[in-house]
């Protein structure tokens, strides 16, 4: 596992206790920790800040507690587009395990129950926040390949798109009445801006957008 010392870890449990041990423990492997009261507390935090995490995160997130409950606020953080880069790790009880199963299925992290194994829940905290170290560095690549698109000029892109195609610099000439000069110039314009060496390498590079 990477070591990533910027992560950020978020406990959401009503148990003053639990939080504070669970901070204690996460100390013990140089990982940084935010706790919560309370799921509403939580959620209103990341409606205030409405973006997506720029660092490596995790939530711990307890199934029961007063109010709005853990799997009510899982639901919600499904609705947001960055929920991936935020993995969640679920602190049940016996009784929970069946819920916290459930929700595994849709898309949580893992979980893991009362009374749960520091090093491995700690174990389990490292390796969603590679998870999460992961899913940034795709989204930003896919960011910084729009922003190339973004930079060609409009006949770039019509030469783009006919070299995806496959079809040879002559034909390209062909279907948009130009030289095949010109489609040489433009084609490596795009190649250059886009930083591929070959039509499949482009083709690959787009096919995440």
């Amino acid at each position: 596992m990477t070591p990533h010392t910027d992560a950020r870890i978020y406990l959401v449990d009503d148990d003053a206790g639990v939080r504070e041990a669970l901070a204690w423990l996460l100390r013990t492997r140089r990982l940084l920790s935010v706790g919560f009261d309370s799921a509403e507390a939580f959620w209103a935090d990341i409606q205030a800040g409405a973006r997506e995490p720029d660092v490596p995160t995790c939530l711990l997130l307890d199934v029961r507690m007063p109010g709005m409950s853990g799997l009510a606020l899982f639901e919600q953080l499904l609705q947001l587009p960055w929920q991936a880069a935020m993995p969640v790790i679920f602190l049940s009880g016996h009784a929970d395990v069946p819920t916290a199963v459930d929700a595994v299925k849709r898309g949580a992290f893992d979980f893991c129950e009362k009374p749960f194994s520091d090093n491995a829940l700690v174990d389990r905290v490292e390796q969603a926040i590679d998870r999460s170290a992961q899913v940034l560095s795709e989204r930003q690549a896919v960011q910084n390949m729009r922003q190339r698109v973004d930079s060609l000029t409009d006949r770039e892109r019509d030469v783009m798109r006919l070299v995806i195609e496959g079809l040879p610099n002559k034909l390209v000439a062909d279907r948009l009445n130009i030289s095949v000069r010109t489609v040489e110039v433009h084609r490596s314009r795009v190649f250059d801006k886009m930083s591929v060496k070959s039509a499949v390498e482009l083709a690959n590079a787009l096919r995440g957008l």
